[in-house]
């Protein structure tokens, strides 16, 4: 499948990367969906993910954090379960059928979003699209919001 742009966005600072969280909420919402999050290490991915789901209603920015060392963080929002993984500490695709992805993606109400997605084949070939974030000199990201078509 071909991934399509769907959406650009330019953002100057972590408070614009937190409300353009909301934005992005709506455009993966309603229906359930896996994207994966890309972008360097610092470029803004758990910062972007703080802002979904505040906007959902799942959490409060400030607690939401990055599931680096525990992998997976789960948030229950308004009209969605967030489910927020960071896979940048695993190297097989065994260790990625331990965390019970298939579960997750499976539940009806489910948004899995996923940092560093894109290290595993399976990942890219069952999301519904990604996410890329861009440094764009100092604060200012660049925001590539891809669906699957």
């Amino acid at each position: 499948m071909e991934l399509r742009e769907k959406k650009r966005f330019k953002t100057r600072s972590e408070a614009g990367t937190l409300a353009m969280g909301e934005r992005v909420a709506e455009m993966l919402l309603p229906a359930p969906k896996m994207f994966v999050l890309r972008g360097d290490l610092g470029a803004g991915k758990t910062t972007l993910v703080k802002g979904i789901a505040a906007a959902l209603g799942a959490a409060e920015a400030e607690d939401v954090t990055s599931p680096t060392f525990t992998l997976v963080h789960e948030y229950a929002g308004r009209k969605v379960r967030l489910f927020h993984l960071d896979l940048y500490r695993l190297e097989t695709e065994r260790e990625l059928m331990t965390l019970g992805l298939e579960e997750m993606a499976a539940e009806p109400d489910a948004l899995v979003l996923v940092e560093w997605g894109e290290k595993f084949p399976s990942i890219v070939e069952r999301a519904d699209g990604e996410i890329v974030i861009e440094e764009a000199g100092g604060d200012e990201r660049m925001f590539y919001v891809r669906v699957k078509v």
